[in-house]
Formats: C-alpha cells, structure tokens, sequence
C-alpha cells in the first residue's frame, strides 16, 4: 500500500477513527477522505491588502461619480481634494473597525456591518471638520448623499462578493495552513497538546518520525505518517505549506539531516525553539497557533513574490509570444521543408515540486533519431541534428515554443532551465551527481536563466559543469527580484544564451 496520508489503512475512509497515542491514551482522529487540499493555500495577507485597495478605489471611483452627477457647484477641484481626504480616512477607519481581519470575511453580517462602520466614520468625521474648516463646507453639497450611497452600495456588494469566494476557498480546503510536524517526543508532544488547546489553530496533516514504524499509530491524536522521507514525497503530493520540526535538542547531527533534506521542496520550515537555536544566529521567527517557532528555511516565491512573478511571466509571456509569432511560423516552414517529422518536439522534464511537465521546442533532429527522454546529451557536430536544427540549437531559437509553456503556467521566462528526466553528468543522472539537487525544483523552471547568461549551458561531460549550473540556479532562487530578471532577459537578447558551448 502506498505510504500516502490518504492510504495509510483503510480507516482513512471513514469519517472518524480511533488509537492509542503513544501515552496510551485513546485518540479520536478526524479524517478527511478527500485530498487534503484543491489548489494553492490562500495568502490571507494577500487577499486583506487586496480588498483593502479595492475598497479605496470604489470610495475614489463613488466620489468621482458623484461630483460628475450631483454637483451643484462649479469648483470641482475642491470636492475632489475632499474624496482624497476620504479614502484617505476611509483607509484608516476600517483597518481600525477590523474590517481586513481575515477571519471576519466568512460572517457576512460581520463583514458589511465592519465595512459600513468605517465608511460611516470616515463620512462623519468630514462632516465635523466642515464645523471649524471652511474649505470643507462642500460636505454639505447634495453629492455628498450619493457618494455615501455609492460607498455603501459597493462596500455591501464587495463583501457579498468576497463572503462568497471565502465559502468556495473552504470548500476547496485553500483556507489555513497545512502543517506537518517532525517528532514524537517530548518536544513534539508538548507542541501538539498546545496547538490541540487552541481554537483556530493550523490544519495539521500529521506527524513524521524516522522511527514511524516502531512508533504507536498516534501521536496527541495526529496520526504518524511516516519518516522524513515520507514527509518530503508529500510535500509535493499534497503541497504542505509549513513543517515544524519538533526534535529533542540532543537531536543536533538528527536536525541537521532533517534539515538537508527538507531544502529540496518548496515548504516553509519552523524550528521549536531549543538548544539548537543558540547556534542559528539571527533568525527571524513566526506565530502559529499561539506559538513562536525560528524560520529556518521558507519557501522562495509566496505571498506578493509569488503573484509578481506570476504576473511578470504572464504579461511579458503574451507580449513576446505576440512579437515572436511571425518568426516561430517562418522557423515552423523551415523545419517542414529541411525534414521529414512534426515541427514541435515535447519532452518530459522536471518543472516545478518535481512534477513532470511536456516542455516544447522546435524540432532539431531527425525523427528517428530523436531522444524523448535525454539519455544522450547533444554534441558537437552530432549526427542527429539536421541542418536548420543546428542552427537553430546555436541560436536558441528552438526554445521559442517554450513561451507556450509559460503562458500555460507551466514555466517562467527565468528560472533554472528544465532537464529531462534521463539527463547525465559523464555517467551519472543530475540527481546523483548533485547533493540536494532537487532545491532547484523549488521555482518553476525557465526559458533562461542565470547559469545560462553565465556560460554554464550545453553538455554536461564532467561533475563540474552540472555542480556549477546548479549553484548559479540556486544563487537565483535565494536572490529572486523582478530586476534581476530583467537583467536576465537583457543579456539574454544581447546573446548570453549563445556562445561557444550553444550546439
């Protein structure tokens, strides 16, 4: 049976199921036959600042509305400044009457009469202030009843709205966090026996112990799940969000090991605090459950970083796609005209969590001499090219197809490039060449990206070149911005993704 959260025993398909924890008290567990979640986590960090923008853009859009329908005077510039001030107080008043608390949003009576509350203090405080300050008497205007009534149209609608996707976001099981927990001792137990304590706490999908199968089948009623090494397969099954490591501090060269092995999957890593954390250095630290843990490793894009990278791949992806389209079709004549075989050549490689993902490319070899899995890397002068592939290899113009992908959401325009899945470093697979190789897995992968700008592309005869592409990656991983990106793509189109090892 497969080692998976959702196929430990058969009693993962009922509803409830009981054990023994390893105190030997019985345990009652819930289970979910379901998987533990559909999608990605909801940042609630990320959806507060975004309704709290959306709701100053609907004051400033009402008022401009308002002044354009219902003004009976001609200095317009002045109510103007007056709905500026507006949004400006509106921002603050609803911060204070909770109205961004993530928690509020699920309780529709809550959230509009949160909203209402603030939009009704920022109204009245205008009105006290057109009590001592003259340039404010145009809060008196009849504009300013339908501005009112245009904030509270759109602040009602807003929340009616939002109420509605949080109920969607719960259905998927996207709200909360995913935690797993590392330990089974003491540590761990006292943990667990908090976080059990505390309402609202985070979903926890179980416990992990190297020692799982000599373990008890319950830890404070989690269930242990199995070793480390399970854990990491199910952080790219189920898309863990955080793991807490819960070892004894006399665990160091055990922590260590955890540690390593816990960097190659995209997953935020918690420490309980213990010896150990003497020796970290400055580290910052999270709350979770009404418990501080020391942030040892975090994933590398999330939160705003995951949207503006997103976005970027998106935008820039369709603009160039749109730029490029008439030289992929006069490369797509070339091909048909050079060779028999499709245009288009996919092949599976790693993309992002280790998943498979169907990369394209145009077609550099003849047909029958093509290698779908990328057993044997190419060479110079490799009889398997044909002649506008060897070109086009030189020029990296085969990897235009690959905006596809990014426009898919499968890629990026800069990541560490994808490899296939039989790629070798002399005799060796990248996997075994490379200690913690899979950390370059972590983010989606790219059409270029800083090891290429740098040289380290084409074969890989030796250990050294594959050590060398991987470092550069995972320098770009841990130094990730927007800026360096476009520096990528600007030495990219200038030719750092041609030169003398481009066949």
């Amino acid at each position: 049976m497969k080692r998976g959260v959702l196929a430990r025993s058969s009693a993962l398909d009922l509803e409830q199921s009981t054990g023994s924890d390893r105190d030997g008290n019985v345990a009652i567990v819930d289970w979910d036959a379901s998987p533990p979640r559909q999608g990605r986590t909801v940042s609630e960090s990320v959806v507060c600042r975004f309704i709290a923008g959306l709701d100053i853009a609907a004051i400033l859009a009402a008022g401009a509305a308002a002044i354009h329908l219902a003004s009976s005077t001609a200095d317009w510039r002045l109510e103007g400044l007056v709905v500026l001030l507006g949004a400006l107080l509106a921002s603050n008043f609803l911060r204070l009457t909770g109205a961004y608390h993530f928690r509020h949003f699920s309780d529709l009576g809550a959230a509009i009469g949160r909203g209402l509350f603030g939009w009704l203090l920022t109204l009245g405080t205008l009105f006290v202030a057109g009590f001592f300050f003259e340039p404010i008497t145009v809060t008196k205007g009849p504009w300013i009843a339908l501005w009112f009534s245009l904030g509270v149209a759109l602040i009602v609608a807003s929340r009616i709205a939002l109420n509605h996707q949080v109920k969607t976001w719960q259905r998927a099981g996207r709200l909360g966090e995913l935690v797993a927990v590392i330990g089974s001792g003491p540590t761990a137990q006292r943990l667990l026996r908090g976080l059990n304590a505390v309402s609202g706490s985070p979903r926890i999908l179980g416990v992990y112990d190297d020692d799982a199968a000599a373990l008890p089948r319950l830890c404070m009623g989690h269930a242990i799940l199995g070793s480390v090494d399970d854990l990491v397969r199910d952080v790219r099954l189920y898309g863990i969000d955080t793991v807490i490591v819960a070892l004894p501090p006399a665990a160091e060269h055990q922590l260590v090991e955890t540690l390593n092995k816990l960097t190659v999957v995209p997953v935020d890593v918690r420490l309980c605090p213990g010896e150990f954390a003497l020796r970290l250095g400055a580290v910052q630290t999270s709350h979770i459950g009404g418990h501080t843990f020391l942030n040892v490793i975090d994933r590398p894009l999330r939160d705003w970083r995951w949207i503006a990278k997103s976005v970027e791949d998106r935008i820039l992806g369709i603009l160039i796609l749109a730029l490029i389209s008439p030289i992929m079709l006069a490369i797509a004549l070339l091909i048909r005209l050079d060779s028999r075989g499709p245009v288009l050549f996919r092949q599976k490689r790693y993309g992002f969590n280790n998943e498979l993902i169907e990369v394209l490319k145009f077609r550099t070899m003849y047909q029958e001499r093509s290698d779908a899995n990328g057993e044997q890397l190419t060479q110079r002068n490799d009889p398997r090219i044909t002649r506008v592939g060897a070109f086009l290899r030189r020029t990296s113009l085969d990897e235009l197809p690959q905006f596809l992908n990014v426009v898919r959401g499968e890629m990026s325009i800069v990541g560490p490039r994808p490899h296939a899945v039989s790629a070798k470093a002399g005799p060796l697979l990248y996997q075994e060449a490379v200690k913690h190789y899979d950390s370059r897995h972590r983010v989606k992968p790219g059409i270029t990206g800083w090891a290429q700008v740098n040289g380290w592309r084409g074969e890989t005869n030796t250990l050294e070149q594959i050590r060398k592409r991987v470092e550069h990656d995972l320098y770009y991983i841990e130094h990730w911005s927007i800026a360096l990106d476009l520096r990528i793509i600007a030495r990219t189109v200038v030719g750092g993704f041609t030169g003398h090892n481009a066949f």
